[in-house]
């Protein structure tokens, strides 16, 4: 294990996430709050001088390998939830570390739940630090880093493999600094559409700004208590939703119809199964909420945008969906397993690895059946590596296990089943919301610490898709040995 390089790496990390400290200080000048300069600046200084320590010397052997690939995200993103949450606390606006690292956590890993009750209270700087932290962790702060460093080493790859969602990850171009510059550019010029779309719509620059970032990075959080919904406006909610589904998609395939390469993009399985559940869930739900609906129109509006929400596992709202029949409540709540695309910046199962297992299923039927048969699980036409198979088969036990136990420990706090559940998949899926005490008009905050620090290891989970954290214990069992 390359130790030295591991917390080189980390080191990088914390040097970016030092430095966009520095945009909030910015927005509280803009708006005169002065008590910002100490909440930001101090945890500025204080990650800078490690960052410096830690990089002062690149280390001689800069090999970096699987483990060390997966072990420096894990490392790289508890640390910078960590730093992360300390402006809140000296800012006194999140006084409780630990409410401040859920947030935080929250924020980095885009699930969107929060503890806050009164989020319209919260300072302008610190709501935008706290949105930005979405769009951050939506392509991953280390693939910010990537995108940035001149090493045309193709070790790297293995960083990217523990940072990027799905169950496989592959470069665009030869070398991987150049393949997350596209990626990172891609990603800058949707949040850049957005937010023009959104103040063509008659949303104010920061606002547009705030629910932009947090589009982005399909996280959920924004500046009104009760999310999108608060602009009661068909054409905000329509652009929000329109861009959560594309955020939602795999960002190869914009990089292919960039380049013209348009078979490549859409003859995409993946993609059309994904739009495809998005249109027939948004069917389905608005039959079922119509007669709780202001006519049609209203209920394909509503049942449009949660859906969009969900599956992309941003987590905004535009209504109450505990008010709905329970029917819609747990198709919603299926897909939030479901999730968006391999590759983008939702959470969730991932699309491709949901029709990995269900042709595996499908496969080992057909096998039952005839077991002479030579039956082959295929995506875009072409047979699936057989270690991508194993791969997606592996990591559903592995979810299922641990959100078992995750479930087993919530429960301690004392809120129902049916609430503790949610807590955990909304976490684990990177959603934001669940139901009862933590649905959409709910907040996290009544959870006691332990709880809250469950649901933290939860949320890294689900979007390092658990190899990462787990080989980072792991790798310090390994040394303590």
């Amino acid at each position: 294990m390359n130790y030295k390089m591991i917390l080189y790496i980390v080191g990088q990390i914390l040097k970016i996430v030092g430095l966009f400290m520095l945009l909030p200080i910015f927005v509280g000048f803009i708006y005169g709050e002065k008590h910002v300069i100490p909440a930001f600046g101090i945890p500025f200084i204080i990650i800078m001088v490690i960052s410096l320590l830690l990089t002062i010397k690149k280390p001689k052997n800069n090999s970096i390998f699987s483990m060390e690939g997966f072990v420096s995200v894990a490392a790289a993103w508890i640390t910078m939830s960590a730093v992360g949450a300390v402006p809140f606390v000296i800012a006194g606006e999140i006084p409780h570390y630990a409410d401040a690292l859920f947030e935080t956590v929250s924020g980095f890993t885009t699930t969107g739940a929060t503890i806050l009750t009164d989020v319209e209270s919260m300072s302008k700087s610190c709501m935008f630090w706290r949105a930005f932290t979405h769009w951050l962790g939506g392509m991953g702060v280390l693939m910010f880093v990537l995108a940035i460093m001149s090493s045309n080493d193709s070790r790297t790859m293995h960083m990217m493999r523990a940072e990027c969602a799905g169950p496989k990850v592959g470069r665009l171009v030869s070398k991987s600094s150049f393949s997350a510059r596209i990626l990172y550019g891609i990603y800058i010029s949707l949040t850049l559409g957005e937010m023009i779309m959104l103040m063509l719509g008659g949303v104010p620059l920061y606002d547009a700004v705030i629910h932009a970032c947090s589009s982005a990075g399909t996280g959920g959080f924004s500046m009104w208590g009760d999310s999108i919904g608060h602009y009661n406006s068909v054409y905000v909610e329509m652009v929000v939703a329109v861009f959560i589904l594309l955020f939602g998609v795999n960002f190869n395939l914009y990089y292919f119809i960039i380049v013209k390469k348009y078979a490549l993009a859409f003859k995409n399985e993946e993609v059309k199964v994904y739009f495809g559940v998005v249109l027939t869930a948004t069917a389905i739900i608005t039959a079922n909420i119509y007669h709780l609906s202001n006519g049609f129109g209203d209920a394909l509006r509503h049942s449009f945008f949660m859906v969009a929400s969900t599956i992309t596992s941003a987590g905004f709202s535009t209504a109450d969906v505990t008010q709905w029949p329970v029917f819609s409540q747990t198709l919603l709540l299926l897909l939030m397993f479901v999730g968006s695309c391999a590759g983008s910046t939702g959470g969730g199962m991932k699309v491709s690895r949901i029709m990995i297992l269900v042709k595996t299923g499908i496969k080992e039927l057909k096998y039952i059946v005839n077991p002479r048969a030579v039956a082959t699980v295929k995506l875009d036409g072409k047979p699936v590596e057989k270690d991508v198979v194993r791969g997606a088969g592996s990591y559903f036990i592995l979810f299922m296990l641990l959100m078992a136990v995750s479930l087993l420990l919530i429960t301690l706090n004392g809120y129902s089943i049916e609430e503790s559940a949610s807590a955990v998949i909304t976490c684990m899926n990177n959603i934001g919301y669940g139901v009862g005490r933590l649905g959409p008009a709910g907040t996290f905050g009544g959870l006691n610490s332990f709880s809250k620090c469950v649901l933290c290891v939860d949320m890294l989970l689900g979007r390092l898709e658990i190899y990462p954290v787990i080989l980072l214990f792991a790798a310090k069992k390994n040394l303590r040995s």
